[in-house]
């Protein structure tokens, strides 16, 4: 209803998709709350150490491959990188329960592969942890780091989403919207532009493609890298939540990612290809390339901890607004951020009389107890581990709650307390309403899924595009519709009486 994302047509598999499909939504039940149950009887060693380099032969149909899991790994999404089915995986490995969500990070597994033509390389770049801005980012300060290094980019500063910013705080910016490590962002700048290391900047920072995107609308450094972090975004949950198989070049020749990659090697191949020439590609994602940058600026990346657990569940969550009200669900699953992957939001609008962005007295309201990590204009984030840093735990974002009456930073609150009213602030919107979205450790959960929002009971299905899907409790099924149609009404129970 919202949002006009702009979606990249992606090569989609399609071997087993109908018992792929009754997989994914057979694991669509209530969760309960919790974060790491590890499977009984098997030692996993959760491990950030980089897959070695191996020569992919031409497997027989079926053909039983090693595989160590990693994290945010799912049956589903692991079915869909060995072009096989879930129901294979887990007949080969029985120690894996079939409601099983997350993977344990070190879990060993056997996968029957089926080979697919033009498989990517099998470096490993950086681990997700390094990715995601996480717990791994905590204690990182971007300005300091910045004013450190002799390069043009500590004096650069541009007008930036309504106000003048330096680099540092633009960086900071993006990385918080888009939950990406400021460190990536900040390596990416030094491997095209030297903006760390060479004192004199390059032409066309303001009015330019500095980053080489190329497009109407996408110049100037600071939408660049909004380019670039949405970018990166597409191919790393595309990865995660089996969205994206194929990388198109330049020269029109594609490329499959390695099926023992991960996320953010995949994230960063995706973002270059769109770039790069082929020979500038290969060196670019080779231990020579990207990752020497970031480590000389930052050392090594393998060393921090898996962001996802294994049997990863959401803790009970009501719906986002008061009991006995009534709203609508405009928005099935869609972007958390920016356009396209993840899908992680959706969106609810208070009853109305009139269309458009009209100021509204109803609440949206907190699904779970926690604090107020962040408050500012258009959004508050939610932190349910009660530390006060998005970066760590359970954090909902709520997106377009207007100034009055809003939560604050530090707050501490309730189920059901009141964070704000519905508006159109904080970015695009034709109508007055909330964008709720989860993060666990910085990275964005999909709405729908092996770990589906559930709100009060309901839980959600994604559709076949975006902003499309339902909500189900209990056989009935409410449908997301853009004009809040009938289909679309959803009530939020009363508490039970004392």
């Amino acid at each position: 209803m919202f949002h006009q994302p702009e979606i990249r047509s992606l090569v989609a598999k399609v071997l087993h998709s109908t018992l792929l499909l009754g997989l994914l939504l057979s694991a669509c039940l209530p969760q309960s709350s919790g974060q790491l149950e590890i499977f009984p009887g098997v030692s996993t060693t959760p491990t950030s150490q980089p897959i070695p380099i191996n020569v992919r032969p031409v497997y027989s149909p079926g053909e039983l491959v090693s595989y160590t899991a990693q994290s945010g790994d799912t049956l589903a999404n692991l079915a869909f990188h060995f072009n096989t089915t879930t129901r294979e995986i887990l007949a080969e490995n029985p120690i894996i329960p079939e409601d099983a969500t997350t993977l344990p990070p070190g879990l060993p597994m056997t996968i029957p592969i089926y080979y697919e033509a033009l498989w990517g390389p099998q470096f490993q770049i950086l681990p997700n942890c390094a990715f995601v801005n996480g717990p791994a980012q905590i204690g990182f300060d971007t300005a300091a780091f910045v004013d450190s290094q002799p390069g043009w980019f500590k004096n650069f500063q541009q007008y930036a989403a309504e106000q003048q910013r330096s680099g540092a705080e633009i960086i900071d910016y993006i990385s918080s919207r888009f939950s990406i490590s400021p460190r990536i962002l900040l390596a990416i700048l030094e491997y095209q532009l030297g903006a760390l290391s060479d004192p004199t900047p390059p032409e066309g920072l303001l009015n330019g493609y500095p980053l080489g995107y190329r497009v109407s609308g996408y110049h100037g450094l600071y939408i660049q890298l909004v380019w670039a972090a949405n970018r990166l975004n597409q191919g790393y949950y595309g990865w995660l939540d089996s969205h994206l198989d194929t990388l198109e070049f330049s020269d029109q020749t594609i490329e499959h990612p390695d099926p023992w990659q991960n996320a953010a090697t995949v994230a960063l191949q995706y973002y270059f290809s769109r770039l790069e020439p082929k020979g500038e590609y290969f060196r670019t994602v080779t231990s020579d390339g990207f990752l020497a940058t970031y480590q000389e600026l930052f050392g090594d990346p393998w060393t921090c901890e898996p962001l996802i657990p294994g049997s990863l569940r959401q803790p009970a969550m009501t719906l986002p607004f008061k009991p006995g009200k009534t709203w609508a669900l405009t928005g099935g699953p869609h972007t958390g951020w920016g356009q396209g992957d993840p899908w992680a939001a959706l969106d609810f609008a208070p009853p109305s009389n009139v269309s458009g962005c009209e100021i509204t007295s109803e609440w949206a309201v907190a699904v779970a107890p926690g604090v107020i990590a962040r408050s500012e204009p258009g959004l508050v984030e939610l932190d349910l581990d009660g530390d006060g840093d998005s970066r760590t735990g359970w954090v909902l974002l709520y997106l377009h709650l207007g100034t009055q009456d809003k939560a604050a930073t530090g707050d501490r609150v309730e189920t059901g307390d009141h964070l704000g009213h519905p508006s159109c602030e904080g970015g695009e919107s034709t109508g007055s309403h909330i964008h709720i979205a989860r993060k666990y450790n910085g990275e964005w959960i999909p709405a729908a899924g092996v770990i589906p929002f559930n709100l009060s009971g309901w839980i959600a299905q994604a559709g076949a595009t975006e902003y499309q899907g339902s909500l189900t409790r209990f056989g009935e099924t409410v449908i997301a519709s853009v004009d809040a149609e009938e289909k679309s009404l959803i009530s939020a129970p009363e508490p039970p009486s004392q």
